[in-house]
């Protein structure tokens, strides 16, 4: 029986376009890259290489670095042999602080022992570690929010492994309903609603957007997240200020400083202020209310 292989992403870019790159292929590709790792290059460029464990749809990596902004990138794809990248890519990262938050993996459990606000996500299963700015973003949000609002009727779209849907469950003991539109992303996120207790209060659906009889029933809701990306956040302003309470609050990412104004706009013609804005790094989330 032939040995199994992984693959691998490479490509050279300006330290600031490299550095964005590898976060978003930790937390918006899907499946999300399961080791990234940055090197510079002699010639001032860094190096992003990314591994993937089983097969690689290159075609599909490719359309990714263009929404992405990444474009006339020379890529190479090569096969490597398997290891258990998971584990390796774990091992290297550090728990996140985001507002009262304390974001982990399972290798730095004992860190967060006896603090109430503390999440368990291991990293390389769906989006969402806190390690990307618009996680990172949200849960600055949510912290931000929770200081003078209460939030008990929660909707988070694009859940990937659930983070977010976690953090409002765990601030206001908030009704959560998750969804993502992928099957398997639905599935991690309830196995960390599970390890992180919640499991009581959550609940996620497969759903593309909000189309979901569990959604609609719930509706209208008190605060909605969407931490996916710029443009189907933007396709999305009509659905989710039907979906909102008069005067709820809308919390949006996955959007770079560049389209922060153009997503502002999109909402502002159906009726939403803006509040807050969050950045981190080249990453913004947005606090917005409904008129």
């Amino acid at each position: 029986m032939p040995d199994k292989t992984a693959h691998k992403a490479v490509l050279s870019l300006p330290r600031g376009a490299a550095e964005m790159l590898a976060a978003s292929l930790s937390e918006l590709y899907w499946p999300p890259a399961d080791a990234v790792g940055l090197f510079d290059n002699e010639d001032g460029s860094w190096r992003v290489e990314a591994t993937f464990s089983g097969n690689l749809d290159e075609t599909a990596f490719r359309d990714f670095l263009d929404r992405q902004g990444v474009r006339d990138a020379c890529v190479s794809f090569e096969e490597i042999p398997d290891a258990d990248w998971v584990a390796m890519s774990q091992a290297g990262l550090h728990p996140v602080r985001a507002g009262r938050f304390f974001i982990h993996g399972s290798h730095d459990r004992a860190k967060a022992q006896g603090n109430p606000h503390a999440i368990e996500i291991d990293a390389a299963q769906a989006f969402g570690t806190a390690h990307h700015g618009s996680t990172k973003g949200c849960l600055m949000a949510i912290d931000d929010l929770a200081a003078r609002e209460d939030m008990k009727n929660v909707l988070d779209i694009g859940t990937g492994t659930g983070i977010l849907a976690i953090a409002a469950a765990r601030v206001w003991r908030a009704r959560v309903i998750a969804s993502d539109s992928d099957p398997v992303a639905a599935g991690i996120a309830n196995e960390n609603f599970r390890r992180n207790e919640v499991q009581d209060r959550v609940e996620c659906v497969t759903a593309s957007g909000l189309a979901h009889p569990l959604i609609g029933a719930a509706a209208p809701f008190e605060l909605v997240i969407a931490n996916i990306l710029a443009t189907p956040v933007m396709d999305m302003a009509h659905d989710i200020a039907g979906a909102l309470r008069p005067g709820g609050v809308a919390v949006l990412s996955g959007i770079t400083n560049e389209q922060a104004e153009r997503v502002t706009a999109a909402y502002r013609t159906v009726g939403f202020t803006r509040l807050r804005q969050f950045a981190v790094s080249e990453w913004v989330t947005l606090t917005l209310r409904a008129d």
